[in-house]
């Protein structure tokens, strides 16, 4: 049996509505009275990206990665940055080494991991002298807390488990560690045996967790099932609570924020709400709604660094940012439509719900035949020419781009190849160079082997012709290389810009491989992005439009 006091049988009682009267409130004073209502004010930011979002698919960080992540995370102001499980891989174990080493201004790194196996004592357990050799002031460890997971997973009794979970937690103590106790599948657990549930935590608290973490594992609770059992919880519970949402629900940042409404204050999450299966909590949505809404600070006024440290982690874990994302997405505070454009050119507050440079953001007005002549004029204007209202290349301009949307050109993403048509329609292009011809050759020998892809292009420079050719790993590959090979020659910085990105559309699936596309392409040097565009049956064709204006946009002179 248990040697922690206060253990009821997890059977006896189905209500969550008088358990107090049977064992002891969870983490009760020696005098065994419910502790005080009240709570610190302050919030505590815990960030996962670098453990549980590590176990999205697709997401994979070096332990160079995790210290350049945790240097961001400290950078945006986070009180906690969970680095990994140290018993789980080598690569979480050199992490902890390698952070050891870097001067952190705000952030305490913790180690994370769970408590021991029935099978090991708690001193020889592997995973626990893993979270000891970490060697992280704090330490968040996980238990079972749900009765399905005590016997079907574990297979083990539930006295048993809460053996445990206060064994695992006192020998963290006992060698100074400070530890947060996650509380997995709380909510599930709660709602299926709600006195064990509580049982689980008391026993964390009683062996010396200084946080108790109640955790959505599974991601399926809803907002007032998470509020009723969180006021519950923290009526009982003598230590500060902290809440880690699972997003299969699309809740998890209901959630959170409903949870800190009850008196939580500790909130788990990762930047751009990466996890496994449908994510986590999405700090990236969860702070602003904080400060801005809840006016709970949290970020130590950094929170303009938050559409920032967004992109980093994004790029670090090679994924495509989310540009619909709430806050620091692209198109967070974009405006398409001509009546939006009007009014949120007069006050952005007709459209917009915060000030977007407050989350690091800044306000879009989209090119398309929707913007109308303030949209268009705006656009101009950012830059540099100065047109009025009435000026007939205004309304020459509007007629080309709704001809060329009408064709299937689209400039929201292609801020670029808008440049390049605004100025051509204004008179003050000057191209860089001229196409003299290209020609692509895809050649296929054997069914089951690799196909080759060679391009030759000639250009014109001033009076010069050029004549270059090159292979890739596909045809636009090949055309890009044999375009940067004829023109670097003449313009070295050519050199610093990168394909960062090729997206191809089909544009009118029942013509079949008639079919017009658009192809979508972004670029990139050192310090900027951009956007260009091209539209034709001939995918080629649509590329090499494209490539062509990523050329151009490059080496455009703008002092115009």
């Amino acid at each position: 049996m248990c040697s922690a006091p206060g253990i009821v049988s997890p059977m006896a009682r189905k209500s969550s509505q008088s358990r107090s009267s049977q064992g002891k409130p969870v983490g009760a004073t020696p005098s065994g009275t419910a502790p005080s209502a009240a709570r610190p004010a302050a919030l505590e930011i815990y960030d996962t990206t670098l453990r549980d979002g590590a176990q999205a698919e697709d997401v994979t960080f070096s332990a160079e990665d995790k210290v350049r992540v945790a240097q961001q995370l400290d950078g945006l102001g986070v009180q906690f940055i969970e680095g990994g499980w140290p018993g789980a891989n080598p690569k979480d174990i050199e992490f902890f080494r390698m952070i050891k080493t870097v001067p952190l201004q705000t952030a305490t790194v913790v180690a994370f991991g769970s408590t021991r196996k029935s099978s090991n004592a708690v001193q020889k357990d592997p995973n626990i002298r893993a979270l000891l050799e970490a060697e992280t002031t704090i330490i968040t460890l996980f238990g079972k807390t749900w009765s399905l997971h005590v016997t079907d997973a574990l297979g083990i009794s539930l006295v048993k488990n809460l053996e445990l979970i206060s064994d695992s937690v006192a020998h963290l103590r006992s060698k100074g560690r400070r530890v947060f106790y996650d509380a997995e599948h709380f909510f599930d657990g709660y709602k299926t045996n709600p006195d064990y549930a509580l049982e689980t935590i008391r026993h964390a608290v009683a062996a010396g967790a200084e946080r108790v973490i109640l955790c959505d594992t599974n991601g399926g609770s809803m907002p007032w099932e998470i509020k009723e059992i969180c006021q519950i919880v923290r009526r009982e519970c003598a230590v500060p609570l902290g809440i880690h949402a699972h997003n299969d629900c699309e809740m998890a940042v209901a959630n959170s924020l409903v949870a800190i409404e009850t008196g939580v204050v500790q909130v788990q999450g990762t930047i751009n709400g990466i996890g496994e299966r449908c994510g986590n909590a999405n700090l990236c949505s969860i702070i602003p709604n904080l400060e801005l809404k809840m006016k709970r600070p949290a970020l130590r006024d950094r929170l303009s660094h938050l559409k920032r440290v967004s992109g980093f982690v994004a790029e670090i874990a090679n994924l495509m940012p989310n540009k619909h994302q709430p806050y620091v997405g692209d198109s967070a505070f974009a405006h398409k439509g001509g009546v939006h454009i009007h009014a949120v050119l007069k006050n952005p507050a007709t459209y917009e719900h915060v000030i977007p440079g407050l989350v690091g953001n800044h306000q879009r007005v989209l090119v398309s035949d929707a913007a109308g002549r303030s949209g268009l004029l705006e656009k101009i204007e950012a830059y540099g020419i100065k047109l009025d209202k009435s000026h007939a290349k205004l309304q020459e301009l509007i007629g080309v781009l709704k001809e060329r949307e009408s064709e299937g050109y689209q400039f929201e993403a292609a801020e670029g190849s808008f440049e390049l048509l605004m100025r051509k329609a204004m008179g003050t292009h000057r191209p860089a160079f001229q196409l003299l011809g290209f020609r692509v050759i895809v050649e296929k020998k054997q069914d089951h082997g690799a196909s080759s892809s060679e391009a030759t292009v000639m250009v014109k420079v001033g009076g010069v012709v050029e004549h270059a050719a090159a292979v890739g790993a596909g045809p636009v590959n090949a055309l890009d290389h044999a375009l940067r090979k004829a023109l670097e020659k003449f313009y070295p910085q050519l050199r610093e810009v990168k394909l960062l990105d090729y997206k191809v559309r089909v544009l009118s699936a029942n013509r079949g491989t008639e079919s017009k596309v658009r192809v979508l392409i972004e670029s990139g040097d050192h310090k900027d992005k951009w956007g260009t565009v091209g539209v034709s049956e001939n995918i080629m064709e649509a590329s090499w439009q494209a490539l062509a204006d990523s050329i151009e946009y490059k080496l455009l002179t703008r002092d115009e």
